[in-house]
């Protein structure tokens, strides 16, 4: 199996443990399902699923109709996933274990593991959803060449993104923000004023957004760059008509 598939059966395995712990909670010791958790876990999902339709539908759209519809499907589809994208990274939010009431007979040690399996989906899911942009646009730029993977433009898109999806991760763990809210923008911007109204808040607000861009970073390069670097280390293939 070629290296970006082992990726994504790694990255549906993970999925699948993180799920099954959270159940597996409930019917070891006995304890209800922590429903917020399991609502959060297909959510973190959703943005994977959404870009996957949308490869779809441009896929289709491409070879039935003008060119211009797929321009417009892609743009209104990189906006639906955008605003979905911090779903994925929110996950890292449950690693305060707010879950766990004072008398509860579920093992420390569990919920660590479960919790950090969790958030980890979240992480991977981020970066599976950032890396198949990365190479959506690195064939836009730059075409059937392989040896631009990580030009500067490219590592700007990267940092971008990390950097919105952070911003995302803040508004839904501070704001109680959601995707979604966009649909009122009156209300998200008298709430986003309201919340900014404090010096300190903006500045613990740029720390946030710091150290979780920095981390996404950290953790994309460790997970996709070795497999650039091995792409970009193949010769380009010529195609011969």
């Amino acid at each position: 199996m070629d290296p970006g598939g082992q990726l994504l059966l790694y990255a549906v395995a993970l999925n699948g443990y993180a799920l099954l712990l959270i159940y597996l909670r409930s019917w070891v010791y006995r304890t209800p399902v922590y429903r917020p958790m399991v609502k959060n876990f297909f959510l973190s999902v959703l943005p994977l699923i959404l870009l996957l339709a949308l490869l779809l539908v441009i896929g289709v759209t491409e070879t039935a109709t003008f060119r211009t519809v797929t321009i417009i499907v892609g743009i209104l589809g990189f906006g639906v996933w955008l605003l979905a994208l911090p779903n994925s990274g929110y996950l890292i939010t449950e690693l305060n274990l707010n879950h766990r009431r004072e008398d509860e007979t579920v093992p420390l040690w569990y919920d660590i593991i479960a919790v950090l399996a969790f958030a980890m989906s979240g992480v991977i899911n981020t970066v599976l959803g950032v890396f198949a942009v990365h190479l959506a646009f690195a064939l836009t730029l730059y075409g059937e060449s392989n040896q631009h993977l990580w030009d500067l433009p490219l590592r700007l898109l990267i940092a971008a993104l990390l950097l919105l999806v952070s911003v995302g991760i803040y508004f839904g763990r501070y704001l109680r923000l959601n995707s979604w809210d966009v649909r009122a923008p009156t209300r998200m911007w008298a709430k986003l004023r309201h919340h900014f109204d404090s010096r300190a808040v903006l500045g613990n607000f740029v720390l946030f957004c710091a150290t979780h861009t920095i981390f996404l970073w950290l953790i994309y390069g460790v997970v996709v760059l070795p497999m650039l670097q091995a792409i970009m280390d193949t010769p380009d293939i010529e195609l011969v008509d």
